[in-house]
């Protein structure tokens, strides 16, 4: 298979396909998984499985909605690879990789709390978040029922209109989004971390969707997001959507996003919660 390339300095796209292609496949994918968990999620939704911790769940919408977005996938571009977070990983001859989060914020979802989303990105390279690029992306806001994407060197839309520019704000001035893991050794340190941080800051939001954090960053709804231990399909989209839009998505150490810590941000301020995450030790071994 041959390929043209994006840009000069881009990866290459196997011929025939654009970004624009892959964006506009990407919202099509979220947003008909969206539309089957709207129309799917029972009053009562059962645990079906756990991952990381007995408290990291699994519910059947989660595979049903991987099942049907490697469905498509497998007919659409199936010389592309897979990366699902409920497992279903297929390898691809394209050198374009899926990266699929079904349903984002699985505990809001069986909880019934705002709010969860589906994230489905397009990378081009290893499916590493060090070393990939990411070319497409969308997550699409179950509950709302809103939609961000972004192609690479496209600029970034909600619900198909352009993301305005946002104005930087400071530190002590800045809304700052964050998240949990699920193992207990975890939560104590990032407790500790969150004292360092909240009283720098103009207040602290935990929404439960990674996707739908870094999405807000780019609209400006948050001015700050920083979270450990990501995995690559929570991040994929919403850190090109943010960056499209004008955020940095950046590490601590100068290590890339994603391998230990994910902040994003605009101006100064992300560079002062760098210092204060770093200095907290945010990224110490768990138990530390």
């Amino acid at each position: 298979m041959t390929s043209t390339p994006v840009t000069a300095s881009d990866p290459a796209l196997p011929d025939g396909v654009s970004v624009t292609d892959l964006r506009s496949l990407a919202e099509s994918l979220a947003t008909e998984a969206g539309a089957m968990i709207r129309a799917g999620r029972p009053a009562t939704v059962v645990v079906a499985d756990t991952k990381s911790s007995d408290v990291d769940p699994v519910t059947a919408m989660d595979r049903a909605v991987e099942e049907l977005l490697v469905s498509r996938l497998a007919t659409l571009r199936p010389h592309d690879a897979v990366l699902g977070e409920e497992g279903d990983d297929i390898p691809g001859t394209s050198g374009l990789t899926w990266v699929l989060d079904p349903i984002d914020g699985t505990v809001n979802y069986l909880y019934g709390v705002a709010s969860w989303s589906v994230s489905v990105a397009v990378v081009a390279g290893p499916a590493d978040p060090a070393t990939w690029t990411v070319l497409a992306g969308c997550v699409h806001d179950v509950v709302a029922n809103r939609t961000w994407s972004a192609g690479l060197g496209q600029g970034a839309t909600c619900d198909g209109a352009p993301l305005r520019p946002v104005e930087a704000v400071p530190l002590a001035r800045s809304l700052t989004g964050t998240g949990f893991g699920y193992a207990a050794s975890r939560r104590a340190l990032q407790a500790q971390v969150l004292a360092q941080v909240l009283p720098r800051v103009r207040d602290v939001r935990r929404l439960g969707s990674a996707a739908v954090d870094l999405c807000l960053v780019a609209q400006g709804a948050l001015d700050l997001y920083y979270e450990r231990g990501l995995n690559p399909w929570d991040m994929a989209a919403g850190s090109l959507v943010a960056s499209e839009a004008g955020a940095r998505v950046v590490g601590l150490h100068a290590d890339p996003p994603g391998r230990t810590m994910t902040v994003a941000g605009r101006g100064a301020a992300v560079d002062e919660l760098v210092a204060i995450l770093e200095a907290a030790g945010a990224d110490a071994p768990d138990g530390a």
